[in-house]
Order: C-alpha cells, then structure tokens, then sequence
C-alpha cells in the first residue's frame, strides 16, 4: 500500500511513493524523461513509460515556468521532471485511485482521446504477448481496428 497525503481533504500519493512501486512491481520495464523544449524561462519534459520490449505503455507531460513557485525559482527543472513522471506513473495507473483530477485535467483528457494514435500491427502483436495490465493501458491510449480490440479484450479477459 502506498502512503497518501491530505491535499484539499483529498488523499493524494506522492510521485516519491508512486515511483518506488513502478521499481518494486514493474522492474523490467522502464521511465525515461526527454526535454522537448527548454528556453531561458521554461521547461518542457515528456516521460515515457516502456515495457521490456520497448513498446510504450505510457507517457507523461509537463511544463513549467521558471520563477512561478517557491520551488521553481531555484528548482523549475527537477520539479517539472518529477511532474512529467507523476503524469506518465497516473496514466500507467500507478496512484490514481485515491486522487481526484481538476477540471482542467479532465478537459485535457478529453481532448487527447479525441487525438489519439492507431495502433499499429506491430504493436498489437507486441500487446498480446505482454500482460494484462499492459494490453488494458493499450485499450486505453490508443485507437484500434476492431479486431485488434475483440482479440485483446478475449485474451485477456478484460471487461
């Protein structure tokens, strides 16, 4: 079990907590970060989560502006990499059971399900020698022919 803190009455799991389950339970895969733009002000860092094979299960975004905190003042760097994994570790389904998405975060979400990538043939096989946990992160991120989908949800077993 994953210790939770109280955010607006809200329990919430820290990233600390929710990176030292994805390395305790999921220690073949890996969480890479990549900067995607850095200026003088500004940071942008993409996580991205991969399965033993290289096939991304999920992925991570975060920005931030230097000076706009307390901590982004001296830290905006390692504070936006932490986010990005936060976000990457949430999609993946690691410490999103107890928190509660804002408004904002729940219109993002809609607006990237209206955009996302097809799933190719070479992934959907790597999908079905994967795990269970793995092929509903699929489901979920990516658009898919419906055979693709039907042969997954069998294999699986997933409802």
């Amino acid at each position: 079990m994953m210790k939770t803190v109280k955010i607006q009455n809200n329990d919430y799991i820290e990233v600390n907590e929710r990176l030292k389950h994805f390395r305790k339970n999921y220690n073949d895969h890996s969480l890479t970060t990549e900067v995607l733009e850095k200026t003088e002000n500004s940071i942008m860092i993409l996580a991205t989560i991969k399965n033993k094979d290289g096939f991304i299960l999920a992925t991570g975004l975060a920005e931030e502006i230097k000076g706009s905190s307390k901590v982004n003042k001296t830290s905006h760097v390692e504070n936006c990499e932490t986010s990005a994994w936060g976000r990457a570790l949430a999609n993946f389904g690691i410490g999103i059971d107890t928190s509660v998405a804002s408004a904002n975060e729940v219109r993002n979400a809609k607006e990237q399900q209206q955009s996302k990538k097809w799933l190719t043939e070479s992934q959907f096989q790597a999908t079905l020698k994967g795990s269970k946990k793995e092929a509903e992160n699929v489901i979920n991120l990516f658009k898919m022919k419906k055979e693709y989908k039907e042969q997954i949800i069998n294999k699986f077993k997933i409802k």
